[in-house]
């Protein structure tokens, strides 16, 4: 539904007589399609903004494709999540009036960024506001891979649970270890800060290039991915999808792992290759992983990852509190309408 329905049913008990004049105004309001039900902070925005008219696919589960190419014709806006693919066709769908697209995430590999170039439509994203909440999950997806967490509860749940034992799920702690972060921006350095009471002895990174200023503030020493491959106990992947990080972890970067080291993914699935991670961890190779995201998403039931009692796999969750997910509705919905109105936007992807 359009939002301007019900303040129009509204106005029509009020005062009939304006109703002609009240429609003609919200007709030429910017046109807005928001893809998902999205938290509620950034609809209240929206809503009280009175700078657009809006229809939202008022559901929890994605917009069917065919509904979506049929919905954004005509919009000047349109505000998405990660789920819908913004490409070439969408873009035709929608035609030469779109002149914002603001997604509701901090990646951006849904968006085909050339053709946005192209037709001049700026974008707008939600970094920033998930930075602890992907943190504290990468933590403790981090903790519950390497105390074996998951394969314990299932233990006590099943009747595994015997007598006391003394190699019995023990797993890898942090105290003295080497923590390694692939890709070092706001998210690791804010991961490396929560590990760092944990006794960890020394953090290492790798970059496209060294980030000195960052990886002062966790006194993290830049190396090459092999070393960073071949030194961390622990690695926590954190860069962008891109095509340069496009299946990066790979064979060869799992065969020169430590056999005790435990990897944790809450970046992108794309820079895995989970056929490679599969060998490594079904072979002893490497101790551990962790995965809140896969390619693809859902990963389904019966994928082999599922049958190894050393890999977790969570349903991206990374920045599932109420706080975030709010933060980055607002942030979207902010993003959308300054984008409208010809400012700068909060937080604008330049193209």
């Amino acid at each position: 539904m359009w939002c301007s329905r019900t303040a129009l049913g509204r106005l029509q008990k009020i005062a009939p007589c304006t109703v002609t004049g009240f429609h003609r105004a919200i007709s030429t309001l910017p046109k807005v399609y928001v893809t998902r039900k999205v938290p509620p902070d950034g609809l209240d925005i929206l809503r009280k903004s009175g700078q657009v008219q809006f229809e939202m696919w008022d559901s929890d589960d994605p917009v069917p494709r065919v509904e979506l190419l049929k919905k954004v014709k005509g919009c000047d806006g349109i505000l998405c999540v990660l789920t819908e693919k913004i490409d070439a066709q969408l873009l035709d769908a929608a035609g030469p009036n779109l002149k914002v697209l603001s997604t509701m995430s901090v990646g951006f590999d849904h968006l085909s960024l050339d053709e946005l170039k192209k037709r001049g439509i700026r974008v707008g994203y939600t970094p920033e506001v998930l930075t602890d909440a992907v943190a504290e999950l990468t933590v403790a997806l981090l903790l519950a891979t390497s105390r074996r967490l998951i394969e314990a509860t299932h233990e006590a749940k099943t009747g595994g649970w015997g007598t006391w034992r003394t190699l019995w799920l023990c797993g890898h702690e942090l105290a003295n270890s080497t923590v390694g972060i692939l890709g070092l921006g706001r998210i690791g350095v804010a991961i490396a800060e929560r590990l760092k009471p944990f006794k960890v002895k020394k953090f290492i990174y790798t970059d496209v290039e060294p980030r000195p200023e960052l990886a002062k503030m966790i006194e993290a020493e830049y190396v090459s991915l092999d070393e960073l491959a071949k030194e961390s106990d622990f690695l926590a992947i954190c860069c962008a999808l891109t095509p340069e990080t496009h299946g990066i972890c790979n064979w060869n970067l799992f065969s020169k792992m430590k056999k005790n080291a435990i990897f944790i993914n809450t970046s992108r699935g794309g820079v895995v290759n989970q056929e490679d991670l599969y060998e490594a961890l079904s072979t002893g190779v490497i101790a551990g992983a962790g995965l809140d995201v896969t390619t693809p998403e859902p990963l389904p039931t019966h994928h082999p990852l599922y049958t190894l009692k050393n890999c977790v796999i969570l349903p991206h969750v990374a920045s599932a509190s109420y706080t975030t997910r709010n933060s980055m509705s607002a942030l979207a919905a902010n993003n959308l309408l300054a984008g409208l109105r010809g400012e700068p936007m909060p937080k604008e992807l330049k193209l």
